[in-house]
């Protein structure tokens, strides 16, 4: 297999851009690395499509293992042909070199081995052949053997039919035509266990649905609903027509002496060795499908959580609602330094209010405080309303936000809050993180395991491995946009960064706690471990403000920087103009830039770059994401009725439709077929986690605490 090619062909891109980003991949270079500073050779392959090349490349070359694995070992029985061959040669997943794979296979002890040993194969020869002119007990008279077991006719037929039996279950081209006649016309069929039992799976109580139509939430579902024991899940496969394509292939001759015995051995062959298989195959294809296109869902809602704008500049009251225990209160200053913590008990049962509000107001006004922050979880509407009373008694302008504090408490008992904040106990710790979420959501984020951020769906009944690494990635694209400060970013961050381990990221840190800021982006080759790679990866996406050399704050590469100081002389401009904004519009001053770039030795992408850097030096992309909703009143559920139109933010977006944050603590559902007027495939085609969007109330269950939202017919 030519697997450039095939990368090529399957990502619609270029062969030499597939080629030019195997080598940078095998160099040990990181995606982030080669999207931002290899733009030249891949012909500028952004972040998702190297990231799916790189999946594809590591599929395809344990593919191609798997097939010199299988050859050598056919070749060692002295099996391969040449036809056998080309078939390993030509494949294109490791389920059909499994199948070609599988009458080669050691087996274990089965029924058919047994005959085998019973010396009945050559009785399974004689009935395949279809040939004989004389009944099947007659023939079979030759092979009994007591001391084989093999004591009456019908035993010998019967090992002789499970032979057969084995034989057809592995042949290759039936298994391949099966699971494609399953594939295509096959139904996913579930049952309740106990009808009369109420659960969250009732629409799944009496479920079909074609295994080529299903979509992927259901099959999560329907999972989840099997593993808990409520439903029982199968494939019914279209019995009648796969029976009657093995009979059309093995029974080549009507012989009424073995076409009643092949008949029974091929329905005994796909009941009992084939069906169960391509089952499993196709429910585990299925859920693998399901779970890849979540991945994807859930690391696109991820993204979008992190890229959030920061609220900078602003004293932050974090504020962690709970009832008995009493709510947790943080005040955090504009660089996130917490600067005191309390506990109030305004909710039940103490209901102390008066008190409560009392503390909050000596707070705000010592630290100047202009922002609340209020965790959405228990107690957060009880808090909220506490909250708006006590706004309208204060003389000065204070709002507050309600964050999505999912994950805090992970974060909060988890080692590194230990470390962060080791004399605060985990209320105190979540009240901080709340605060901090508003001021650097990305930075705050990067604390919690992705996969506790809680913007997905059934994201622990899926693989681990798969999702941590998909996760990982989103995490690790978002950081290297963004950029990080060297001298504020804590390790958590820093271990994101292009080229940097979890060591190195902790050894940055104590390197800056000994020999305090870095002024320059060189001192990191100082940082014990981070060597010349790793520095060349990592390099471009720190920033360093005030440092040495006015470069270190914008995203221009160290191996850039001598061109890009060139550029400024022949523009006119020294390198100290950078960070005094005096660069806007030298865009405008290039006429030529395939010329200017050969001047200057570098690519013209690469000039492009650098010229979009220096007009706007340490630019933030989150600037452009939408800003969070500030609040100064409460709404309840029972207040909202149908027809009322209101400003909500995107919370959760899944493959049926979007969860809305529309300021009552309970977030409205806008179904995929409320979102616009056209159709889409998938929310995510319009909404994104964040978007503030216009919504419309149409129906408010207060019993079942829902919410039904629309997004279409709002003026």
């Amino acid at each position: 297999m030519d697997i450039i090619n095939t990368l090529a062909q399957e990502l619609q891109i270029k062969r030499g851009q597939a080629d030019a980003a195997v080598n940078l991949i095998d160099e040990g270079n990181t995606i982030p690395f080669i999207a931002r500073y290899r733009k030249e050779a891949t012909g500028s392959l952004n972040d998702e499509i190297l990231r799916q090349l790189s999946e594809r490349l590591s599929y395809l070359r344990n593919l191609e293992d798997k097939k010199q694995q299988v050859m050598a070992s056919i070749e060692e029985q002295g099996k391969l042909t040449e036809e056998l061959k080309a078939q390993i040669e030509a494949a294109q997943t490791l389920v059909v070199v499994d199948d070609l794979y599988r009458p080669f296979r050691p087996k274990r002890r089965t029924r058919a081995t047994i005959a085998k040993e019973k010396g009945l194969e050559p009785l399974a020869s004689l009935i395949r052949l279809q040939m004989t002119k004389q009944p099947l007990e007659e023939e079979a008279q030759a092979f009994l053997d007591p001391e084989k077991e093999v004591h009456t006719v019908q035993d010998a037929i019967n090992g002789a039919s499970d032979i057969i039996a084995e034989s057809i279950s592995d042949e290759a081209d039936y298994r391949i035509r099966i699971r494609e006649m399953t594939a295509k016309k096959g139904m996913v069929v579930s049952a309740a266990k106990d009808p009369q039992a109420e659960s969250v799976y009732e629409m799944y109580y009496e479920f079909s649905e074609s295994v080529s139509k299903i979509a992927g939430h259901r099959i999560l579902a329907l999972n989840r609903g099997e593993a808990e024991k409520i439903l029982s899940v199968k494939i019914e496969a279209p019995q009648e027509d796969i029976v009657r394509y093995l009979e059309k292939q093995v029974i080549t001759k009507n012989n009424p002496y073995t076409t009643p015995v092949l008949q029974a051995v091929i329905a005994d062959s796909y009941q009992r060795l084939i069906a169960p298989a391509i089952e499993r195959e196709i429910r585990s294809s299925l859920t693998e499908a399901a779970e890849d296109g979540a991945i994807r869902v859930f690391g696109k809602n991820l993204e979008q959580l992190l890229m959030q704008p920061p609220i900078v500049g602003k004293v932050v009251l974090g504020w962690d609602p709970a009832f008995r225990t009493g709510c947790k209160i943080a005040v955090v200053d504009a660089t996130g330094k917490v600067l005191d913590t309390t506990v109030i008990y305004p909710t039940a049962p103490q209901n102390k209010v008066e008190e409560s509000k009392a503390t909050i107001k000596k707070l705000i006004e010592k630290y100047n405080v202009t922002l609340i922050s209020l965790g959405n979880g228990t107690a957060s509407r009880e808090s909220e309303m506490v909250i708006v009373d006590l706004l309208k008694e204060l003389k000065r302008p204070v709002q507050y936000v309600i964050v999505n504090e999912a994950g805090a408490s992970v974060y909060s008992a988890s080692k590194l809050a230990t470390e962060e904040f080791p004399n605060f106990d985990v209320g105190q710790r979540s009240a901080a993180s709340m605060a901090r979420r508003l001021q650097d959501p990305l930075a705050e984020l990067v604390k919690i395991d992705p996969k506790s951020i809680g913007v997905g769906q059934y994201q622990h009944d899926m693989n681990q491995k798969k999702l941590s690494e998909a996760l990982s990635g989103v995490v690790e694209d978002c950081v290297n946009k963004v950029g990080v400060d060297l001298n504020t970013a804590s390790a958590s961050l820093l271990e994101y960064i292009s080229g940097i381990s979890k060591a190195v990221a902790k050894n940055i840190v104590a390197y800056r706690e000994e020999h305090g800021r870095f002024t320059s982006r060189s001192q990191l080759l100082k940082v014990a471990k981070l060597g010349p790679k790793a520095y060349e990866q990592c390099a471009g996406f720190t920033r360093i403000i005030g440092g040495t050399n006015p470069l270190d704050t914008t995203a221009v590469h160290p191996e850039s920087y001598e061109a890009a100081t060139r550029l400024l002389a022949k523009l006119g401009y020294e390198a100290q103009e950078i960070t005094t904004g005096s660069l806007k519009g030298i865009s405008k001053k290039i006429t030529d830039c395939r010329k200017l770039a050969a001047e200057l030795d570098v690519g013209e992408i690469t000039l492009q770059d650098i010229v979009k850097e220096l007009e706007k030096p340490a630019r933030d992309p989150r600037e452009d994401m939408p800003k969070p909703i500030l609040r100064s009143d409460v709404l309840e559920m029972k207040d909202l009725t149908e027809g009322m139109v209101l400003k909500g933010t995107v919370r959760n977006v899944i493959d049926f439709g979007v969860f809305v944050d529309i300021g009552v603590h309970q977030d409205g559902l806008v179904h995929i077929s409320q979102i616009c007027d056209r159709f889409i495939k998938h929310p995510l085609e319009a909404v994104h986690v964040g978007d503030i969007v216009d919504v419309k109330v149409m129906s408010v269950d207060l019993a079942r605490k829902r919410i039904q939202l629309t997004m279409k017919g709002i003026n």
